[in-house]
């Protein structure tokens, strides 16, 4: 009966051996699908991200006024100035159009130059938050 018994064991043992070989846990591979509207939604968040540091930089202010002119003004900036970041701020109760983000003031000034004669009460601002 012993004999039987250690065979069964035995038989057993190489079964769940043989079968745990060809057995895997996990793939090595990974495979990521996404939408393609996500990566646009991770440009826009990157694109504000980038603006929020207003603290460290200088911006340019080219026009404080009604909300139609502010944004008429904005267009005419950037098909002038097309590499010029620009942007429109409401502060109660004037929308003010910013260009720019500078890091240096130098920078800001020599912008504020090429841009002085195309644009009324240009003048140059630090904002805070």
């Amino acid at each position: 009966m012993k004999i039987i018994t250690q065979k069964k064991y035995i038989f057993s043992f190489l079964f769940v051996c043989l079968s745990t070989y060809y057995l895997f846990a996990q793939s090595q591979t990974v495979r990521v699908i996404q939408d393609p509207k996500f990566e646009q939604l991770l440009n826009g968040k990157r694109k504000i991200n980038a603006s929020l540091s207003v603290n460290d930089s200088y911006k340019i202010q080219i026009y404080s006024g009604g909300s139609e002119n502010a944004k008429k003004t904005l267009n005419e900036f950037r098909q002038e100035f097309s590499d010029i970041d620009a942007t429109i701020v409401f502060n109660t109760p004037n929308y003010k159009v910013w260009v720019g983000n500078f890091r240096t003031r130098i920078e800001a000034e020599k912008t504020l130059a090429e841009i002085k004669d195309k644009y009324n009460n240009v003048f140059l601002i630090k904002p805070s938050r």
